[in-house]
């Protein structure tokens, strides 16, 4: 583990054409890169928009094998800037089984390790149980010479169990990229509430464990389709807490941003001395966390 890590968030609009937004990306990877990020997150299925706001099954044209072109892509930018890359791409893992699958480059452009997400959503504008297959490796931290990584997607956000698995396997930093947005049937004090509690849950994810957390959501308003909706506005509010939950960055609600972060790691080693939730953990107790409900 590096004393520090430079991390670099790029919280981008998404447009119809793929090559239109790997091209921006590169473009802000090499920035970040310049700017000294030596650690860069992208978003949620950061090559096309938000598919998933239809169940349409042509939209499954958009799936990739894991090798294949977009990890080529990403592979070759990560080795051109000698970054850590965190990209997170719709895998077509056989005819009929896809996944939601986050890819870690080493600054050298090889693969480090990726995660299949584990909770998949079923909601209005979320039909992701649609197209992606739960996932099946667990929850296991990727090791990278920046660190030891706790990759986790979007929904996994809500769920303590996976950000504490995570750090029982060693991540030392925690890592969600992100597609949350707003509807229009929401009205103004709603959205503030869903958008809170959302930060809210993830910084306490870094509490608990006493780790950083770095969110990176997407950000603009895209349309629905099928036209059954008026679609998504993401929120954006990207952002990277320290292990005490404490705020280090939070992009805008409303536009684009690229930021480098720095990240004290040896002061996850004084929080955790300051609070040894792990030592006290009573893991005795706990059985009942294997069943569906207590009732």
């Amino acid at each position: 583990m590096k004393k520090s890590i430079q991390v670099g968030l790029i919280q981008q609009r998404c447009v119809a054409l793929v090559e239109d937004n790997k091209r921006a990306l590169e473009m802000k990877i090499a920035q970040l890169a310049s700017e000294g990020a030596n650690l860069i997150v992208l978003q949620e299925l950061h090559n096309t928009p938000y598919f998933c706001q239809t169940e349409d099954p042509d939209l499954f044209d958009l799936a990739e094998t894991i090798p294949g072109p977009s990890t080529s892509f990403y592979g070759a930018i990560a080795k051109k800037y000698k970054v850590v890359l965190v990209t997170s791409l719709f895998e077509k893992r056989s005819a009929g089984l896809y996944h939601n699958t986050a890819v870690v480059f080493e600054n050298d452009g090889t693969i480090a390790g990726t995660y299949r997400k584990m909770h998949i959503p079923d909601d209005p504008g979320f039909y992701e149980k649609f197209y992606f297959t739960p996932g099946d490796l667990g929850y296991e931290p990727i090791d990278t010479s920046v660190g030891c990584l706790g990759v986790l997607i979007c929904w996994d956000q809500w769920y303590p169990e996976a950000a504490r698995l995570m750090a029982l396997a060693g991540a030392e930093v925690l890592i969600y990229p992100t597609a949350i947005g707003w509807s229009d049937m929401d009205d103004q004090a709603e959205q503030k509430r869903q958008c809170d509690a959302w930060v809210i849950s993830q910084r306490a994810h870094a509490i608990a464990n006493g780790i950083p957390v770095i969110s990176v959501n997407r950000v603009g308003r895209e349309l629905d389709s099928s036209k059954a909706t008026s679609g998504i506005q993401f929120w954006g509010n990207s952002f990277v807490a320290g292990p005490q939950g404490e705020l280090l960055f939070e992009a805008g609600q409303d536009s684009e941003a690229t930021e480098v972060v720095s990240l004290n790691m040896e002061r996850c080693e004084q929080v955790r001395r300051w609070w040894p939730f792990f030592r006290d953990r009573r893991i005795d107790s706990y059985k009942g966390l294997l069943k569906r409900f207590l009732k």
